[in-house]
């Protein structure tokens, strides 16, 4: 259909371009017309399909395609090799105490030996020791020096104890805790707590046996001389049994159980 109107148009177009031919020649052409009337033949047979021509250049790249479905998991492989040794870990809790193992067969039967004078020998040793070491340890607890009146010697000790331990490390070498029984005696204990660098030392004075009459630990009475501090002694706590002197030379009762340094005092005839 769509031939036979092309076959129409090309017709009428030849037509149309006769007609103005033939007018052209008879209004003012002297050479004589002619007319040639091409006219398209019919349409031929279809020739026979040539050869397959040379590749064209590659087109341009289209557009991604959609994104396929999964495939099917495939089969577990080989196991491979083994890898390297990794860093030692840290170091685990320690476990329970396993049960106790059976009991190990006696041993042998030791060497006979009389060591009774030789164990004797070592007991006598380790007392000598002992009271070497507690001589020196005496000796560092002491100030250097000593502080002497015309006849008491006394020396401070710089370690910590309770009264009655106090007292009995005085005793012990040949002394009691400073009695001063005078102004003289109390001034020359208070300057050497003083120039000690200290505030309060424990002294040799306490009502243990009968409260309220305090007594020297000599047993001597306290009947001429005191330093007892405005208000004191005032047993606060119904517990200040013992007496200390402080670096002003004043005294207060205070507990026997506190912990401090003290002065021991000696005789200057058996010093």
């Amino acid at each position: 259909m769509r031939s036979s109107l092309l076959f129409l148009q090309c017709l009428l177009t030849l037509l149309l371009l006769t007609q103005l031919r033939l007018s052209r020649c008879q209004h003012g052409s002297e050479e004589p017309c002619s007319l040639q009337i091409v006219v398209p033949g019919l349409k031929g047979e279809t020739g026979e399909k040539g050869e397959k021509g040379a590749p064209g250049r590659p087109g341009r790249v289209g557009p991604p395609g959609e994104m396929g479905h999964p495939g099917v998991k495939g089969e577990k492989g080989l196991m491979g090799r083994h890898g390297k040794a990794g860093p030692a870990g840290s170091k685990g809790l320690k476990g329970d105490v396993g049960d106790p193992g059976s009991r190990g067969p006696n041993g042998a039967p030791g060497v006979p030996c009389e060591c009774a004078p030789l164990r004797k020998m070592i007991g006598e040793m380790d007392i000598l020791v002992s009271q070497l070491s507690t001589e020196l340890k005496f000796i560092k607890s002491a100030v250097a020096g000593v502080k002497e009146t015309d006849s008491k010697v006394y020396l401070l000790v710089k370690e910590e104890k309770r009264y009655v331990d106090a007292e009995v490390y005085c005793q012990g070498r040949g002394g009691h805790l400073a009695m001063p029984k005078d102004d003289a005696a109390n001034g020359a204990i208070a300057s050497y707590v003083t120039q000690a660098g200290l505030t309060r030392v424990f002294i040799g004075i306490n009502d243990v046996e009968r409260e309220g009459h305090f007594a020297y630990v000599d047993r001597s009475p306290m009947s001429t001389f005191n330093k007892w501090r405005e208000g004191e002694p005032n047993n606060a706590y119904e517990d200040e049994d013992c007496a200390e002197m402080v670096s002003a030379g004043g005294w207060n009762d205070v507990a026997c159980h506190l912990t401090m340094y003290f002065i021991c005092e000696f005789d200057k005839d058996g010093a």
